[in-house]
């Protein structure tokens, strides 16, 4: 009875918190090809129907995957000092109050300047301020990096995540002597272009877009490991939660510097969550009108589902952390689920976490606390594993070197 209770108000509490906001728009689907066509060819299917030719175009970018997600390094890293900005993606009052008190105190110099990592996303867009990369700087002190490998996470907070969002993570990891670069996504914050309230372009139903978006967003956080390459780091790992964890998962699928991972809400195909998820009910209305069914949105972003890299993603030892919340009406559990049964089945050495709540409550009171003890603890575990290796593969070569 009890248990049938609880269900009932974590669904209408997640439902409020997923129908509050009012300025979500139903787009007219766009196939997008020309967002890809500078990728992959598709002259050939000249007279395929749109849905067909963006089905192949999926398909050749998981054929494709080495050079799709490929790039070249940047070479005008630099650092900035600029007064934080919260970039809020909703119009609620008590937001919109936030945002104005922060300009308010970086105008009468109440709030210091922090630093924010830029450069030029080796994907470039039709959007100047999409395409300048930017991700807070949160370097841990010498004294706590001290006596071990230089150690750095890359954070990727959820889709429509403000620019604080998942700050306090990094702040916590710095406590473990692992710094943090807190990436702002494709078309989020600052990268967001001026005609848009929310960051509707990085998932829409504009196919080809989103999946640029994808690729975009997998080569910077490649990028920001090259630049902290740079600095010194040597272990490296990506924190992802709800979108964030699906542009995570792909790049350490491509990128086997990414040991650490931490996957906060996952799924296995990306047109399932768009179909399913209250936060995508928009877009999927979009699919409805043309006639599309699930087994068609899937289909049209399989080149960026986790699903398709699976085994590559399995072919490189890692440390995972998969957290997934029963009572998700976002990424289902049924989908969750099906990650974890992937990796039993291909060997993946993963931790499960399970939050019992929903997607959007587990930024609530209490849940978010819960998430954070997971994320937090399993990172500072995963960190100290991997320092303890690389001291007992050092000591042979220690050992050859004493005379």
């Amino acid at each position: 009875m009890l248990g049938k209770l609880y269900t009932k108000w974590m669904y209408a509490w997640e439902t409020a918190l997923t129908t509050r906001d009012t300025n979500r728009i139903v787009r007219p689907l766009e196939w997008g090809e020309d967002w890809l066509s500078d990728s992959i060819d598709a002259g050939g299917l000249r007279g395929a129907s749109e849905f067909d030719r963006m089905v192949w175009l999926n398909e050749k970018i998981v054929e494709q995957a080495d050079t799709f997600f490929g790039y070249e390094s940047p070479i005008d890293f630099r650092l900035e000092h600029r007064h934080p900005q919260l970039f809020p993606t909703n119009v609620r009052p008590e937001t919109l109050e936030q945002d104005a008190e922060l300009r308010r105190q970086a105008h009468s110099g109440e709030l210091s300047t922090v630093e924010f990592l830029r450069f030029t996303s080796p994907v470039g867009t039709r959007y100047p301020e999409n395409d300048t990369v930017n991700a807070r700087w949160y370097p841990a002190s010498p004294e706590k990096q001290a006596g071990k490998p230089k150690q750095a996470m890359i954070v990727m907070p959820q889709w429509n995540a403000d620019a604080f969002s998942h700050n306090a993570l990094c702040t916590l990891f710095n406590r473990f002597g692992i710094s943090a670069l807190r990436l702002s996504k494709p078309y989020h914050d600052i990268r967001r272009p001026a005609e848009l309230e929310r960051s509707d372009y990085a998932v829409s139903s504009n196919i080809g877009r989103t999946v640029a978006a994808c690729r975009q967003a997998v080569v910077d956080i490649r990028s920001c490991v090259d630049w902290l390459e740079q600095q010194g780091y040597e272990q490296f790992g990506v924190l992802g939660t709800s979108l964030g964890s699906c542009y995570a998962f792909i790049a350490a699928a491509h990128d086997p510097r990414l040991r650490v991972c931490a996957f906060n809400h996952a799924s296995t195909w990306f047109g399932d969550v768009v179909w399913t998820g209250q936060s995508t009910r928009h877009i999927r209305a979009s699919f409805e009108r043309e006639g599309l069914t699930q087994n068609d949105v899937r289909r049209i972003f399989t080149s960026v589902s986790p699903m398709s890299y699976m085994e590559r993603f399995a072919a490189t030892p890692k440390q995972v952390l998969v957290v997934h919340a029963t009572y998700d009406l976002t990424f289902l559990e049924e989908f969750s689920l099906d990650v974890l049964r992937n990796f039993d089945r291909l060997g993946v050495d993963y931790v499960s976490k399970v939050l019992p709540c929903g997607h959007y409550t587990t930024g609530e009171t209490p849940y978010k606390y819960m998430d954070g003890w997971y994320l937090g603890s399993f990172i500072y575990s995963a960190f100290r594993r991997l320092a303890a290796d690389a001291t007992e593969m050092s000591r042979p070569l220690q050992s050859q070197l004493t005379p």
